[in-house]
């Protein structure tokens, strides 16, 4: 885990009315994982207002963003904080950006590749490994698929076979 690692939280997709707000999509647990945060992208944004959307995403006002123009201007920003403002993690729990880039190898020794992303499709995390000739294959983020983590990623290897 690199502690200050930019971790991003949410995106403007555009502006919300004529008065500066913008909407955002997040990426975390809703708007309460936002909160937290007063600044982002080292303190480029400020946050002056922030509420649901009852949509899924959330509505901002920025300081020094006054009217639609500028926040159309914004479109497209993605919303980071380091990764050392996040809340500390509890037993078995882990941030996608942790998993990032780790080492894949399997239960038997085998290197199995890099991971480059953690999707969600509705089920639970979906871990995708990319091996050495570029093939990628997917593996569910359960225990008994991956039993450890931290400094690598240990898969199962029933579920190596990719």
């Amino acid at each position: 885990m690199i502690p200050d690692k930019p971790v991003t939280l949410a995106a403007i997709i555009g502006a919300h009315g004529v008065t500066g707000e913008v909407r955002l999509k997040l990426f975390g647990e809703g708007v309460a994982s936002l909160k937290p945060h007063k600044a982002f992208n080292g303190g480029a944004l400020t946050i002056l207002k922030l509420k649901d959307d009852g949509k899924g995403g959330a509505i901002a006002r920025f300081a020094g963003v006054a009217d639609r123009t500028a926040a159309e201007a914004l479109r497209g920003t993605a919303l980071t904080v380091p990764r050392s403002a996040l809340p500390p993690l509890g037993e078995g729990e882990y941030y996608h950006t942790d998993l990032i880039g780790l080492p894949a190898v399997s239960t038997e020794g085998e290197p199995l590749g890099l991971c480059v992303a953690v999707e969600n499709f509705g089920a639970g995390d979906v871990i995708e490994i990319e091996k050495a000739d570029g093939m990628r294959f997917m593996v569910p983020m359960t225990a008994e698929a991956v039993p450890e983590w931290g400094d690598r990623l240990l898969i199962d290897a029933a579920f190596a076979a990719g």
